[in-house]
Formats: structure tokens, sequence, C-alpha cells
């Protein structure tokens, strides 16, 4: 269940991106508008400059009963003026009224950064005015812009743009639009088909998730339980304690200075004491199997993080089930981490399975009872943030904002900002890859350099934990580190 609904869920979110994609296009070609490319410059030598010689690859049947699409070229006259050509044929016909004529092929075309490929067909014969032909399909020529819509239809074609006199040294700005009737129907299509599709996969995924969260053993640990449970006496520093001597005196309760050390979320790691000199060379590529089994578990992670939202939204309570596998999805993510690319600590092969074992890593996140809906709704995205800006810059992920310069080259000044993810440089993976000479050279694995590359991994995972609104308790801003967590008080697990 969980693997077919997750594939059909992945499918159903790309037919409904797509499909709003489609809409998008359509609201934007209301009104016989068209969708269309910024004007780009091209400049050429020769005679003439057509496209590449390629079909359309649209078989379309006159008897449609609606448009299929229509394309709209428009030229202007980028140099010194003059009149200009713009027009349409079979590329038959081209191909003839060419023949023997130098002209530049468009071979490639890429928009953003604008790049254009030619190719110079050599030949010794001046052409005839364009105008003067009658084979063209659509054509336009004169002073100043020049425009024409040809409807698809099957064929080979081929467009040309020239200088109205046929004179050589051709140098114009283009720009290209399509409008389609299809565009609408296309879109509403894929997005019921989508919609349909991703329904079936998440009920798929969640039945699957609840089934795997009941075989799996939740993992008790009534030692760790949060402190304020634990420790009553030291809930509230005003506890009235009864002094011995001088009987009814109160005075506060003396702090616990372990309490403020526990978080509900707890990562260990042990570090094998002996490691293998090169065995981390072919770590990663030994994980491949888990890493495509995880594929399949964090979209399912992702879809119960949602549906537990609104559980929690609605109820305050986070669906056990759901808890048990997310947390065992965490424990199956670590040990493979531990063991590839996040601390290298253990070469014995992680189980595939969610369930606690006696594996040299683990992960416990203790169960919820009751949850805030109001922090559900700010959290993950808000309260989170000063988080996530510490974890993306030792894991080396984050976003930035790009200025676009302007394209002098090509007449025109783009003035958007570019906005998207980068990746940089992993202070993890930095200090992996020291323990890893090291460990390749001397043999030993650095205790200082292992329990900081834990101390990191720590607070990542309470982050993930926190975000996945699997716990109310924010994050500390601490850097815990060591193989054995601090809050943990699970015998064998202590604290130094």
């Amino acid at each position: 269940m969980l693997v077919v609904g997750t594939l059909l869920a992945v499918l159903g979110v790309g037919l409904v991106t797509g499909g709003i994609a489609l809409a998008w296009a359509n609201s934007q070609q209301q009104g016989n508008g068209f969708l269309e490319t910024p004007a780009r410059t091209f400049s050429v030598n020769s005679y003439a400059l057509t496209s590449p010689p390629s079909e359309t690859g649209a078989e379309v049947s006159d008897g449609l009963p609606v448009e299929v699409a229509t394309v709209r070229l428009r030229a202007m006259p980028a140099g010194a003026g003059g009149d200009i050509f713009l027009g349409v044929a079979p590329q038959a016909d081209v191909d003839r009224y060419l023949s023997d004529v130098n002209h530049t092929q468009l071979r490639d075309l890429s928009l953003t950064p604008f790049r254009a490929e030619y190719r110079d067909v050599a030949g010794s014969t001046p052409p005839a005015p364009p105008g003067d032909q009658e084979f063209w399909t659509e054509s336009a020529s004169g002073p100043g812009e020049q425009q024409i819509s040809w409807d698809i239809r099957t064929g080979d074609w081929a467009v040309v743009v020239m200088n109205a006199d046929a004179s050589p040294g051709v140098d114009v700005s283009l720009s290209a639009g399509v409008r389609s009737a299809l565009l609408g129907p296309a879109a509403l299509a894929l997005i019921m088909g989508g919609g349909f599709l991703l329904l079936v996969g998440v009920l798929l995924v969640v039945l699957g998730v609840i089934g795997l969260g009941r075989s799996t053993t939740p993992a008790a640990h009534p030692a760790t339980a949060h402190p304020v449970t634990a420790h009553p006496a030291t809930a509230h520093p005003v506890t009235a304690n009864l002094a011995a001597s001088g009987g009814g005196q109160v005075s506060p309760a003396p702090p616990d200075p372990d309490e403020a050390r526990h978080y509900p979320a707890r990562l260990h790691g042990e570090v094998d004491p002996q490691l293998s000199n090169w065995m981390w060379l072919v770590k990663w590529f030994l994980a491949i199997p888990h890493v495509i089994v995880l594929a399949f578990l964090w979209i399912a992670f992702v879809i119960t993080t949602i549906v537990a939202w609104f559980a929690i939204l609605f109820t305050g309570r986070y669906p056990a089930e759901i808890f048990t596998f997310n947390v065992g999805v965490l424990r199956w993510s670590w040990r493979v981490a531990f063991y590839a690319y996040s601390a290298i600590g253990t070469d014995r092969y992680p189980p595939f399975t969610l369930e606690a074992t006696d594996y040299p890593t683990d992960i416990e996140v203790d169960y919820p009872e009751r949850l805030s809906r109001g922090l559900v709704l700010v959290k993950s995205w808000l309260l989170a943030i000063p988080h996530l800006l510490i974890v993306a810059a030792f894991t080396g992920g984050g976003w930035t904002w790009r200025p676009r310069s302007a394209d002098a080259t090509n007449g025109f000044a783009g003035g958007r900002n570019d906005f998207g993810q980068y990746g940089g440089p992993s202070l993890i993976g930095l200090l992996i890859l020291v323990a890893a000479v090291i460990l390749l050279f001397t043999g030993r694995y650095r205790r200082a350099l292992f329990a900081l590359i834990m101390g990191l991994n720590r607070w990542a995972f309470r982050v993930i934990v926190y975000t996945a609104l699997m716990r109310d308790e924010y994050p500390p801003f601490r850097l815990d580190q060591g193989g054995a967590d601090p809050g943990s008080r699970t015998p064998g697990r202590a604290s130094p």
C-alpha cells in the first residue's frame, strides 16, 4: 500500500502541477492574447535567417472543431533600420528559394541565459526579393515592426527573416507567441485526473502507514519522560519544602541542574572501537538500497505529517500509529546517515526495519499526550525559522536572492531577480571528510571530532522533530556533544 500509494501520489502531484501551469497559461491568453517570449536580437551576415529544418510535430486535421494552436511571430529592425521581411512557408519551397544562397540556420536557442547557435550554409547566388515569391503561407514586409500569425498544420515548415530588398546582413529583434484553445480543457483534465490519483495515493499511504505503525513496537521509555511529569517536585520554583529544623519554614526547592538539558527527542550513537580504514570510501554505494527505500518512506512521512497537522488542529492529538511510523522513519534515516555519510561511526550494515534494534545508534521521541492546536499553525514555518537558518548553515543548504543584470548585448534589460535554492559546503560534510582522512591514515576516529559531529546531527534531528509537529517543546539553542544524548536517563545511555 505504501509503495503503490507513494507512486500514485507522486504522479498525482505531477499531473496537478502540470494542470495548474496550463490553467495559468490559459488565463494569460484570454482576450485573444498570446503566451509570448521576450524579444531577443539576432544578427547574421548572410542573406537570410531561417528556422531549423524540422517538423512541427503537430499532426493536426483541418476538420477539428477547435483551434489546436496559433503561432504569432513578431520582428523589429534592430540596426540602422530598413524594411524587413518575415514569412513562413513549406520547407521544400524555402530550400528551393535559398538554393545556392548564403543563409544562416538557427540550430539551437536558449532564452535564460540567452544563447543562439547558428549554422552557416554557403552559397554564391544573390536571392530574389522575398516579397516577389508566391509560395509563402503567411508573410509580412515593410518598415518597423512586422507580425504574422499562423495556424499550426501538419507538415514540414520553415520561418524566414530577411531584408525586404534581399540585401545581406540581417539584424532583427524577434519574439514568438502561441495561443491554443486546448489549454483550458487540458488543464481541467490534468487537475481532475491528478487530483483523483493523489487522493487514492494518499489514502493508500495512510492505510499502509497505519498498518506499519501498528506492527512496529513503540519503544517505551518511562525513565526518559518529560521532566515536568517525571519530577513534579521541581515543576514550579516555589514548591513548599518543610525544613527538618524550624518546622513550618517554607523554602524554594533546589533547582535540578540537569532539568534544562532534557529534550523529549534524543539522538544516540556509539562509534565502533575498530573501524575499517578504507570502508568509508564505499559506504555511500553500499547504502543505495536504503536510499531507495527511504525515498518512499520520506514521501509517506511528508504525507502523514500533513494528515497529522489536521488531526492535531481538530483533536489536539497526534495519531499514535502515524507517530510510531514517523519515528521509525527518523530512526531508519539516522542509522543510514550514521553508517554512510553523516557520522561514518560504524561498519555494521543498517537493518531494513522501522523497529528499534541493537544497532549502535538510535533516536527516541516521547509520544505527546496532547499538542497545542494553536502552535500547529505556526511552529513549522514561522517559529522554526531561527533553527532552520542555523541548521542550513552547517548542512550547506539555503535560499538566496540573485539580481539579474541587464543584457546589453541583446538590446533589453532584465529587471527580475532570481530566488532559488543553493547548496554550499557543509560543515558536517567537511568534518566527516577530516575524520575520514584521519581514519584512513591512522586507523583512529578522533573522539572529540566524533562528539562535535554528533552534536550537529543531534541539533538537526531535534529541529526535524519540532517542524514535523511531533513535539511542542521548542528545541534548545545548544550543541549537546557526545555519543550519548545528555537528556537521556535510559540505563546504559546516561550522560557522562
